[in-house]
This record gives structure tokens, sequence and C-alpha cells, in this order.
């Protein structure tokens, strides 16, 4: 019998179709691989065990009666602790939100289970999901599988840890600069960063909303198109038949690479040249507005951010992380005038990304251009940790900023990932090269 705990998750569903595989045994699999684990506490902050085998029980009924509603229907998936859970604590690795219990599941959640995929727990996250490194002193720090005395990649940490070490077949996180995609490249997973709005947020704490994005960590890329599909309710992406021959790529060489460290760049480059070897015709590009975008972050993410957030914060700020803290009042310098103007001057870098980037299936850059770094080190230099944060999510940031979606997919160097940023609400056209890029890398 295959290692049920190492299967994609549309392997497992596949599985359950064939009648081979039982929700309610792997289920139970997953929660004894769970409360077993010597890392549990810090990769779940909480399991639901009630929750997933009521769900898992159900499925088993659907899958006898040939009555199920997805290819997922049956398989247990983990859920980053910023997603409302009905009468389970949502606290978004925060103090701040101590003991806070939601009346309803978040929309996708409630999607999701609609299509008979098992909760099996909440997942620790960077507070408030405000750093790409995944530290969080507050709550706890999930481990990252390659390094272990490195951070996992934030926010969505704990999501990846999860699936990294077989915890579950697949996370669902969120991704406001990068929270999806650094924690899945650092620990060697396929991420999916959605558009902003293809998703709903409703029922989701809340960071930067006109950048938070919802989107899956997982063993595959047909698994993020699966999983993209029960949160929307919606047929997956047809992913037969794909192939790289006369794919059209750009290499974005603005910003990207600048400060770039040895394996990162290894990585990537390797990844290229598989990909050359595939029939994708690959040339560089420079998309100077990229850089002016990326200077205009501190404008736009910070303000909103605490805009969100001041009256909770100021009301009991010694709770939170000093780090975290700071970043979040950082919006307070910014006035309302260099606000707008901003957002402004970003709509207008937006349409000339779009006029670049365009006639390519994909750009092409590396997930993040440093390896994950040493928790210690984190801890002891404040200096270091804010360098480090920024460069964490300075590539996957362009997406967001630009408003596109974006994947990413281990290179097979250890924690190196290939960003693909596709045009905005194109995922099914992402997913279709993602894949066939999927095939070549491995």
């Amino acid at each position: 019998m295959q290692d049920w705990l190492k299967m994609t998750a549309a392997d497992l569903g596949r599985g359950i179709a064939r009648g081979e595989i039982g929700p309610v045994a792997l289920t139970q699999t997953y929660l004894d691989a769970i409360d077993g684990h010597d890392l549990r506490d810090r990769i779940y902050a909480r399991v639901t065990h009630e929750r997933a085998m009521a769900e898992a029980e159900a499925a088993e009924k659907r899958a006898k009666m040939k009555q199920r509603r997805s290819l997922l229907d049956g398989v247990p998936i983990s859920w980053k602790d910023l997603f409302d859970t009905a009468g389970i604590v949502t606290e978004a690795g925060s103090a701040l939100l101590h003991g806070r219990v939601p009346n309803m599941d978040a929309v996708v959640l409630k999607n999701a289970t609609a299509m008979g995929t098992v909760c099996l727990g909440k997942t620790h996250m960077s507070e408030l999901a405000y750093s790409g490194l995944g530290y969080n002193p507050v709550t706890d720090t999930p481990p990252n599988v390659n390094y272990p005395n490195a951070v996992p990649g934030g926010s969505s940490s704990g999501a990846a840890a999860s699936v990294a070490f077989d915890l579950a077949p697949a996370g669902i996180g969120s991704d406001t600069g990068g929270s999806v995609r650094v924690p899945s490249a650092w620990n060697d997973l396929v991420g999916l960063k959605t558009t902003a709005g293809r998703l709903t947020l409703e029922g989701v704490v809340p960071l930067v909303l006109k950048f938070d994005t919802i989107g899956p960590l997982c063993r595959s890329v047909e698994d993020a198109a699966l999983l993209l599909a029960v949160m929307e309710g919606t047929p997956p992406a047809d992913l037969k038949g794909v192939s790289l021959q006369g794919r059209r790529f750009a290499i974005l060489r603005t910003l990207a690479f600048d400060e770039i460290r040895e394996e990162p760049l290894k990585g990537f480059d390797a990844a290229v040249e598989r990909l050359r070897d595939a029939g994708a015709m690959i040339e560089d590009i420079e998309i100077p507005e990229v850089a002016e975008a990326n200077a205009l972050s501190v404008n736009l993410f910070s303000p909103e951010a605490y805009g969100l957030w001041k009256d909770v914060i100021e009301t009991n700020p010694d709770v939170m992380y000093s780090e975290i803290l700071a970043r979040f009042r950082l919006g307070a310098e910014v006035s309302a005038p260099d606000y707008v103007g901003s957002w402004a001057a970003l709509e207008g870098l937006r349409v000339a990304y779009d006029r670049a980037a365009s006639k390519y299936d994909a750009v092409l850059l590396p997930s993040s251009p440093i390896l994950p770094p040493d928790l210690e080190w984190l801890k002891a230099d404040s200096d270091f940790y804010v360098s480090e944060n920024l460069l964490t999510l300075r590539n996957t940031r362009i997406g967001n900023l630009m408003g596109l979606c974006g994947l990413t997919l281990p290179t097979g160097v250890p924690s190196c990932g290939l960003m693909m940023l596709g045009q905005p609400d194109m995922e099914e056209a992402l997913l279709r090269v993602g894949a066939a890029a999927e095939k070549a890398l491995s």
C-alpha cells in the first residue's frame, strides 16, 4: 500500500474514487500522524478532531453511494489560523485575538467543505500575517523542512510545514506580499497566489484588503488547481495535454536579481535550462515600472494595515511582537495624500507592466532571492530581521503590486523556488503552463 501521508491530494481523491482509500481511515491516519509528531504543536495551533471525523464519515457515506461532490471529497486539508471556523478559536497568530471564536466558517472554507474536503485543523502563522519570515514568538514558529535552525517562511508558515512534514496533503493560506509563495518555496512545495478579488475574503482575518489573496500550498500543480476549484465551487482547470513547446516566457531582470544569493540563483538558472530543454522560448526583459512600484510599497501596505488594526493594536500593544508592532505603526507616518497618490501612480504602473508582459505565457523570476535565515540570528538582531524580511518578500511582492496571479514551483535545489507570474484573473492559463513546467522540472 502506498504511504497515504506522502501522496498528493489528487491521488488520494482518486484512491477514494476507486474504493481503495476510505475517508475515515485516511483522516484518522492523518490525525494519528499529527498527534504523534514531535513538532505537532509548532505546526498546528489546534487540531479539529471532532469536526474532521464527522466530515470524513459524511464523505465515506457519499463515496459508498457514488455521490462524491469533487475529486477532493474525503481528502483532509489544513487551514491557516486566519480563516474563521465556526465554534473554533481563530486568532491569526496574535494575542490581540486570544480566545476569539467566530460564529461562522469563512466562505472559502464553507465552499471547500461543501465540496467534501475535511478540515484537519488550524495552522500557526506570522502574527496578523505581517511577516514573510514565519517567526512568531507570540504563539509558535513552525519548522523548516530543509534547515532545522531556520525559519519556515511566512506568513503561511504552519500551512507549509503541515504539508512538508506529511501532516496534511495540502494547506490553505493567504498571500498579501508573498505569504503563500515564500513558505511554499522554502519548503519545496507548489504555492498558488490568486488574483486579488478572485476568492472572497469574507470570514478571513484581514491584513491589507486591497492586496490580500487566498491560495493553496501543496504537492503538485494539479492539487493547486483542484483546491482553487473547491474554494470557489467551480470546475478545476483542465491540465490535460500540457506542453512547453512554443510557450514564451520572459525572465524579469528588473529588481528580481538584485542582491540574490548563490543557491537561489543556482536553482533558478538550472530550472530555466530545463524549461528550455522542454521546448520553451525564454528571453530576458526589463520592466522599469516594477522598481517604481516597489518604491511605493511603504505608502501602500502599512497605511491600510494600520488603519484596519489601529484601534485594536493601541488598546493592548504590549502583547505584540515588537517587530510586527513597529511594522504596523509605520502606517501612521504615511499621509493620506501620499497614500492616495501612490495608489494612483500604481494603477498607471500596472498598465505599463501589462503592456510589457502580456505577450508572454508567464514572467519568470526566483521565488525569493535568499535562503531561509537562521532563527536565532533573527531573534538577536533587529536590523537583520528587518533587512531579511524585506528581501524575503521583494520578488513575491511584485505579483501583489502588479495585481497578478503567481505560482511557485520547486527547482530541485532545497528551499529555492521558480516563480511564474501570470496575468490578472488568468489562473487557469497559469496552472496549465505551470503543470507543463512541473513535468520539465521533475
